[in-house]
């Protein structure tokens, strides 16, 4: 998305600009927007706040090559670059940050640049080339009131920018230790990832590594946490490009359980499982756990709407005489919600389901065999995920990973069961199956024969997905405002920073206005964006030069296009 722009003015021009603007009404600001040539790096100024309590304006650095001298090795394929990138954000916003003050009125004075997760993703921030790197980020432009301030305008853009572009975006300037520990940790870690099915693993936790966070809140590593250490019969040895075998835990496909006591790190793992379809930064703890990248966290979700849903496989015979193979609501129960969840992963292309009983629906999880002789199955709609969780991996190759903690039953259908106690995994697979043989359930299978089919196939209108009104996109990390629109997503659980979720209300709006055509399936027009973004980067899908957005897999995308209320389809039988 290149620009064909002017040639830049001198840095000087700008200077005497703010100069001659000082005192004058705050929209005479806009005299600045373009770009300006410092000695050793081009700034643009490419949208100009209208006053001093709108959103920030924003700006733009560009240092070609030859002057920030990056070693080509460091961007040497895709998810170098990436780390790189992640990587010098990171560090310009530790700059900015230091010569960012509160200047005058409304925003005034502070930098800012995009939020920043411990995931490394491509966003939109950084970019680097090989003639030249850019980070782009956020400027208050100092007011008193509603008159330009000049003169602490000039100290921001001539000075602060300068000092802080030497001293974060110049390799001489930083520690080539540390580049390298950070690109080469992102690229171990997707070596790791690459080895997953030859391995016939759909995860990996590397000993040593730190899962509990400091608080519920924060993605700091809990100090003096347990080290992970995985037992001796699910261990696997790893190669990566730069520490060499790595040993840990490698989950199989198939059905693992996750058991254990409360509070003795279950759904911790389980967390870091589902954060592990991101690489992590060095020091996060879990840098070297790896997961599938098509791993899904599937929930219970009261509430959502669901359009036009195949949800047979595990809803059928409604007693009110609702089709589930097209099942549609504004209200979805837990049980429902659940079923149209995996439903939609497996339409996405999820490969592994993750889920963890507290979030799950009882009742779509199990009926044991005392409710079973209390209500036959003639007057039950539900089959729980019991009795389909293998026949998923059996006929669609779907592996499911669950915490269990109170329901035994789960035993049967197991491949792997891992006891977590005092936050150290233990194989009890051998120790499970005993248990079965001794004790076995009372409870019958309730699965229909036959395969786990897809009986359908959904085409989004594009009408549906437009967004009413003003074409306004609002992010948080939990809800999406797309046009008159609120997407709730705070049940979506692996989505790690409000960029993704802004990225994603761009993105519908791409697929509405070009990829919905009334003809296109959900998973092609997935597949579409996805191509676009590998072959263009992110800024082509969300047609922004900002620098807040993050890349979100196809997933997330699909999760917030599914719970637009709006959604409509065209449903083919297959």
């Amino acid at each position: 998305m290149e620009e064909k722009a002017k040639a830049p003015r001198p840095f000087r021009q700008l200077a005497f600009l703010l100069r001659s603007l000082d005192g004058k009404s705050y929209k005479a600001y806009l005299e600045i927007k373009g770009a300006f040539a410092f000695s050793d790096f081009i700034l643009f100024i490419d949208h100009v706040q209208g006053d001093p309590f709108a959103p920030p304006s924003h700006l733009r650095v560009r240092v070609p090559q030859k002057v920030a001298k990056f070693p080509p090795h460091l961007f040497s394929n895709r998810a170098r670059r990436v780390a790189l990138e992640d990587f010098l954000i990171r560090k310009f916003s530790q700059a900015l940050e230091e010569a960012s003050r509160k200047r005058g009125t409304g925003r005034s004075g502070l930098f800012r640049t995009t939020e920043l997760s411990p995931a490394v993703l491509e966003r939109t921030a950084a970019r680097v080339t090989p003639e030249w790197i850019e980070v782009r980020f956020f400027a208050g432009l100092p007011a008193k009131g509603r008159r330009i301030s000049g003169k602490e305008a000039e100290e921001m853009l001539i000075e602060d920018i300068p000092w802080a572009v030497h001293r974060s975006l110049f390799y001489s300037s930083l520690d080539p230790q540390e580049v390298e520990n950070h690109v080469d940790t992102v690229e171990d870690a997707e070596a790791i990832r690459a080895q997953l099915p030859e391995l016939g693993i759909v995860a990996f936790i590397a000993d040593g590594s730190i899962l509990p966070r400091e608080t519920g809140v924060s993605e700091r590593p809990l100090p003096k946490a347990v080290p992970f250490l995985s037992p001796p019969t699910l261990a696997v040895v790893v190669e990566t490009p730069h520490r060499g075998k790595i040993r840990g835990l490698g989950i199989p496909k198939g059905v693992t359980l996750i058991v254990g006591g409360g509070y003795h790190g279950k759904s911790t793992l389980l967390k870091a499982l589902a954060m592990g379809v991101y690489p992590h930064i060095p020091g996060d703890g879990r840098e070297l756990v790896v997961t599938d990248p098509t791993a899904m966290f599937v929930r219970a979700e009261d509430g959502r709407a669901v359009a036009c849903v195949d949800i047979s496989p595990f809803i059928s015979d409604l007693p009110d005489g609702t089709n589930t193979r097209y099942f549609s609501t504004q209200n979805a129960s837990g049980s429902t919600s659940q079923a149209a969840n995996i439903m939609e992963a497996l339409e996405a292309g999820a490969k592994v389901l993750l889920f963890d009983e507290d979030t799950s629906a009882t009742n779509f999880l199990i009926r044991d065999g005392r409710m079973q002789s209390l209500v036959s199955k003639d007057k039950e709609p539900i089959t729980p995920l019991i009795d389909l969780v293998k026949i998923l991996h059996k006929d669609k190759g779907v592996s499911s990973i669950l915490v269990m903690g109170g329901s035994g039953d789960y035993l049967d259908v197991a491949d792997t069961v891992i006891l977590m106690d005092r936050y150290r995994p233990y194989d009890v697979t051998k120790e499970a199956r005993e248990i079965t043989r001794r004790f076995p359930t009372i409870r019958n299978p309730e699965a229909p024969s036959g395969a786990f089919s897809l009986s359908s196939l959904r085409i989004p209108l594009p009408e549906s997905v437009k967004p009413r009104g003003k074409a306004k996109i609002k992010a948080e990390r939990d809800w999406l405002i797309y046009g008159r629109e609120e997407i709730d997503l705070t049940r979506v659980h692996q989505i790690a920073e409000t960029g993704q979720v802004r990225a994603i209300g761009a993105i519908l709006m791409h697929l509405a206005e070009r990829f919905l055509d009334g003809k296109r399936s959900l998973p092609e027009v997935l597949d579409r964006i996805e191509k676009l973004m590998d072959e263009e980067g992110l800024d082509a899908a969300v047609r922004s030069k900002a620098g807040d957005y993050s890349r979100p897999r196809r997933f997330e995308i699909a999760a917030a296009l599914n719970r637009l209320r709006t959604l409509k389809c065209r449903v083919i039988p297959l």
